[in-house]
């Protein structure tokens, strides 16, 4: 075993940063706040607790995928030195995936790139415990760790992994130039492995965003607490509620956090103060699902070239491996 290593850069997400956006998202109509944001060391873990909801099965569809495709993910990788990670939450899917390496088989680097110094640890002590295995940490944007990973000596194989239908937190324009970041960041005979949540029946949407134990409204509330106690805010969490709905016509579910009386606002943190109307949100989350066609669309419109694709027969979740 390998003491995972971090690596900070100077961009890295701040308190000035967290500050500033929401000084600037909430400033707008309507208001809003970005999704990152959700995932401080608490959000972290309500996240890990919603993946264990029965209406939430896109991590267990996730997972069978891999436990299922594994071995075939890495042949198609191989030699692979270098695997790069965006977003790891816990470790447990990227661990699916280093599971079916045969024994004997090459040190490995293993990248992992998140904003949120919570899943980065939880990650790293999950793979941390692989042979032949060395954890590298980037706390950083998802631009900056991959400019960070990019800086590998020559030789070898890197495949990028990014999983978890994070890709859904991306409008279609942010998602087209993410994945051409990614393309840019990887070089001839590299691959690429895409999860991303298939679109299903509104009903089945709705219960994965706003469950009957209420664990998506804490994650989601959780937020304002967040707001309240790096930056001085003065959110009162009983007035606000959560709501999920599903925008069909932009194939998304969005998550919202509105208000249940009229309420002043001060956040002296970002230098903000305003009110909010009766039934006003803030808008926290968007979540686009997709179609096959449309996955394969974004993908080569990115510059990659589909090499395979597994879809999970109920929960409706695809896994597609590219090339460039």
């Amino acid at each position: 075993m390998r003491r995972a290593q971090l690596r900070a850069p100077a961009d890295q997400p701040t308190s000035s940063a967290f500050a500033r956006d929401v000084g600037l998202y909430l400033s707008r109509t309507p208001r809003q706040l970005p999704s990152r944001y959700l995932y401080d060391g608490l959000g972290s873990a309500l996240f890990e607790a919603i993946c264990q909801l029965p209406w939430y099965p896109i991590s267990r569809a996730e997972t069978a995928l891999l436990d299922e495709h594994a071995a075939d993910i890495l042949t198609a990788a191989s030699p692979v030195t270098d695997i790069v990670e965006l977003g790891p939450g816990n470790g447990e899917k990227l661990g699916c995936l280093l599971a079916a390496r045969p024994s004997g088989s090459p040190p490995l680097r293993v990248h992992l790139v998140d904003v949120s110094a919570a899943a980065l640890t939880s990650a790293a002590t999950r793979l941390g415990t692989l042979a032949d295995v060395q954890v590298v940490l980037h706390q950083a944007t998802y631009e900056t760790g991959l400019e960070e990973a990019g800086s590998r000596p020559a030789g070898g194989r890197t495949l990028a992994v990014f999983l978890g239908s994070n890709i859904g937190n991306f409008d279609p324009p942010g998602a087209d130039e993410l994945l051409r970041r990614i393309h840019h960041a990887l070089r001839p005979g590299d691959l690429f492995l895409l999860g991303a949540d298939l679109v299903k029946p509104e009903r089945e949407l709705l219960s994965a965003y706003d469950d009957p134990l209420n664990v998506t409204a804490a994650f989601n509330r959780n937020l304002l607490v967040r707001i309240n106690r790096e930056l001085g805010g003065t959110l009162d969490l009983s007035s606000f509620r959560h709501r999920a709905v599903w925008n069909g016509e932009r194939s998304r579910v969005e998550m919202h956090l509105v208000s249940t009386r009229p309420q002043r606002v001060r956040i002296p943190g970002a230098g903000l103060e305003f009110t909010m109307t009766d039934g006003e949100s803030i808008w926290t989350e968007s979540s686009y699902k997709y179609t096959l066609d449309g996955l394969s669309a974004i993908l080569t419109r990115a510059g990659f070239t589909n090499r395979e694709s597994w879809t999970h027969p109920t929960a409706r979740f695809a896994l597609t491996l590219a090339g460039l």
